[in-house]
């Protein structure tokens, strides 16, 4: 009885594995949003790893998170480790290819509480010059606990939530920095305004005293000339 039990068993747990085997052997997650600011301000954000913690969606899941900056502070090289609680586990990020105001590329290399390895990019498509889309996309490969896993979670639902949080929080971001950049530069616009009619009215006032004191003079030198 227990040897047909175990057999069952056998079966069972056998033909779950090769079901999961049939599963696709990749995957693709994508989610965009479009930011009312110059791609320069978006690629900022991108291309600073530390800049990373007033956005990502994985920095709130834990604010205690141990992280590790490594190369160049920005662009090709830069890398960034981290290491948290079961919700951030233990991974690092290195980016591999930076193009200025057009996007970047980065290997993304989980450790903990699973090994994996994914590409991602963000791309900048502008829209007109005071906007862009913003696409994040991930792409990787699914070896056989992969698939297992997969069988159980939907991984562009679970990863694509996380997308959408992160884009939005970008966006706020980008948005207001371009506002208040906007801001700035009226300011200045005003102030160098106000300073051209101050001087304007400065050299107007000038030239009136000076026609004034010409006068006062011209008048005296006529009344000098009269006396006996």
């Amino acid at each position: 009885m227990i040897k047909k039990i175990l057999v069952g068993l056998f079966i069972v747990i056998g033909g779950f594995f090769a079901f999961a085997a049939t599963r696709p052997g990749t995957y693709h997650v994508e989610r965009s949003t479009k930011v009312d600011a110059p791609a320069s301000l978006v690629f900022a954000q991108l291309d600073d790893f530390k800049s990373w913690a007033a956005w990502s969606p994985w920095e709130k899941m834990d604010p205690n998170m141990q992280k590790t900056f490594t190369g160049p502070p920005e662009g090709v090289g830069a890398s960034y480790s981290w290491q948290g609680n079961d919700k951030v586990g233990k991974g690092k990020m290195t980016i591999t290819g930076s193009q200025p105001v057009t996007g970047i590329k980065y290997k993304l290399e989980f450790i903990e509480p699973f090994a994996a390895v994914a590409e991602s990019d963000f791309s900048l498509v502008p829209q007109g010059d005071q906007a862009v889309k913003v696409v994040w996309a991930m792409d990787g490969t699914n070896d056989l606990m992969g698939k297992v896993f997969g069988i159980f979670m939907n991984m562009d639902a679970a990863i694509g939530a996380d997308f959408e949080r992160g884009l939005t929080s970008l966006k706020a971001i980008a948005e207001g920095e371009a506002k208040m950049q906007f801001e700035q530069a009226e300011a200045a616009k005003a102030r160098a305004a106000a300073d051209a009619v101050a001087k304007v009215q400065a050299e107007a006032t000038a030239a009136a005293v000076a026609a004034e004191a010409a006068a006062t003079a011209a008048a005296d030198a006529k009344k000098g000339k009269r006396k006996p």
